[in-house]
């Protein structure tokens, strides 16, 4: 397996891993699969500031992870939101821990203190949704702060979402 910078022009294959997740999940809350040219402007953007990662085993991408502001305000400069998709195929192999690690250590290295994911939550689990997301966080260092009830409807059906945090850094004080 290696791990590289995403360039734009993985975007075809960036999308059809993540096309599955908005077609047959509730992983994402996005009903529409993006254009190929929205999703490789969103991987442009976001390479701008942050590290968006593509994992590959001989020459073909099995999963990505990347990083993003958690808001827009100065304040929150040493915080940011990550994001994790594995094809479908792929899963439980260690990409996503190779993946999330690999990102780990770029945004350490950029001064970025605090990880947050934002996750899918079952309800009851189905079909559509587990609790696996949550499992692979908490396995990764990550905690849960925060659960929004029934705020994401898809499928027919209510999620929650929910918040995960990881320190990755401390936080020195400054006068």
């Amino acid at each position: 397996m290696r791990i590289r910078n995403a360039e734009p022009d993985d975007a075809g294959r960036l999308l059809a891993i993540y096309a599955y997740y908005v077609v047959n999940t509730a992983i994402t809350f996005e009903y529409d699969v993006p254009s190929p040219d929205e999703f490789r402007d969103r991987i442009g953007k976001t390479l701008k500031k942050y590290p968006y990662l593509v994992l590959e085993e001989d020459g073909a991408i099995l999963g990505y992870a990347y990083a993003g502001p958690l808001k827009d305000r100065a304040a929150y400069g040493h915080s940011c939101e990550v994001s994790i998709y594995v094809d479908r195929c792929a899963r439980r192999r260690g990409c996503g821990r190779a993946l999330y690690e690999a990102l780990e250590e770029r945004l350490k290295a950029q001064g970025i203190l605090n990880l947050y994911a934002c996750i899918a939550d079952p309800i009851d689990e189905d079909e559509y949704l587990t609790k696996d997301s949550e499992r692979f966080h908490r396995s990764m260092g990550y905690v849960k702060v925060g659960e929004f009830h029934g705020c994401g409807y898809k499928f027919g059906r209510w999620y929650n979402m929910i918040w995960m945090e990881k320190i990755i850094g401390d936080h020195p004080v400054r006068k």
